[in-house]
């Protein structure tokens, strides 16, 4: 199979930045409208969390000639996802790294390099859009047998939504960065009187599958919604169970959020997930190395 490396650098292209597609969301699973507001949790922290993340990393954009067609595009990625287990202490349990090459391109084969074998990662649309999206799916497919294999801990938390990793026995999806809204604007505005440790009500999230929804606030910034996360988890549990997971979490994570003076995410980025996504990157391996690997292969 013959390709060539794009010359310029992998991160001076431009990936999408992928949102989740706004779903409906039913407001009063539990309480009615009168009672909607900040909720104060009367619970005690989790003494032992288990945090799952992944990083991933665009080694190389190549181009794969395929005969009688315009040549095709591929990502060649490497991606890991591990776990870091907090209680009295913070320890990295487990980790997994992988590498793809992420393209369309028919009777594409994977490239050996003398560093690392990209295996194809079939996408079903050659945009770079397409290609990102196939990315992320393959990496919160390992994050989630990360995740399941660690799942007898009290509580795990994987950093953004649960999708991939929805299958995990106990899991909550924690997600820092607010692209959509769920909530009618007259009960969004109650996020920005959220107090520290407080939550909202939970709320349904339709669509391709159910999941209960909270937003709670981990401290308080200078602007109305700094330090507000959105947390979800399926909707298999009964509306009760559902209220005290959410009242566990809101009393939990702020033990772990992060100082703006130490991560430029604060306090959003917790501690836990921030030192796992440096211990990942260190085991991505070098990209210049990768990406001078990847440059003698395609001319071999």
């Amino acid at each position: 199979m013959k390709f060539s490396v794009e010359s310029w650098a992998p991160e001076y292209g431009v990936p999408a930045q992928t949102t989740e597609a706004a779903q409906p969301a039913d407001a009063f699973v539990e309480v009615d409208m009168d009672s909607w507001g900040p909720m104060l949790p009367d619970v005690d922290p989790a003494g032992e969390v288990l945090f799952v993340d992944g990083v991933r990393r665009v080694d190389a954009n190549v181009w794969i000639e395929v005969p009688g067609r315009a040549a095709a595009l591929g990502l060649c990625a490497v991606y890991a996802a591990g776990a870091v287990l907090c209680n009295e202490t913070a320890q990295v349990v487990e980790s997994a790294v992988d590498r793809g090459l992420f393209t369309s391109a028919p009777g594409a084969e994977d490239l050996v390099t003398a560093h690392g074998v990209y295996a194809v990662r079939a996408t079903p649309g050659g945009t770079p859009e397409e290609l990102w999206l196939g990315i992320q799916q393959r990496m919160g497919e390992l994050e989630g047998r990360v995740a399941a294999a660690w799942s007898g801990s009290a509580v795990v938390v994987v950093d953004g939504p649960l999708s991939h990793r929805r299958h995990v026995a106990g899991a909550v999806g924690y997600i820092k960065t607010q692209h959509v809204q769920y909530l009618p604007d007259h009960l969004h505005s109650t996020l920005s009187g959220l107090a520290a440790g407080r939550r909202t009500p939970l709320f349904l999230i339709g669509g391709g599958w159910s999941r209960y929804s909270w937003y709670a606030r981990l401290a308080v910034g200078e602007s109305p919604l700094s330090g507000i996360v959105r947390c979800e988890i399926t909707a298999d549990h009964a509306i009760g169970e559902a209220a005290r997971i959410a009242d566990r979490m809101t009393a939990t994570l702020p033990r772990y959020s992060s100082d703006a003076h130490k991560d430029a995410r604060a306090p959003q980025n917790l501690y836990p997930i921030g030192g796992l996504e440096r211990a990942l990157r260190r085991r991505l391996g070098d990209p210049q190395l990768m990406f001078r690997a990847l440059r003698v292969a395609s001319r071999g």
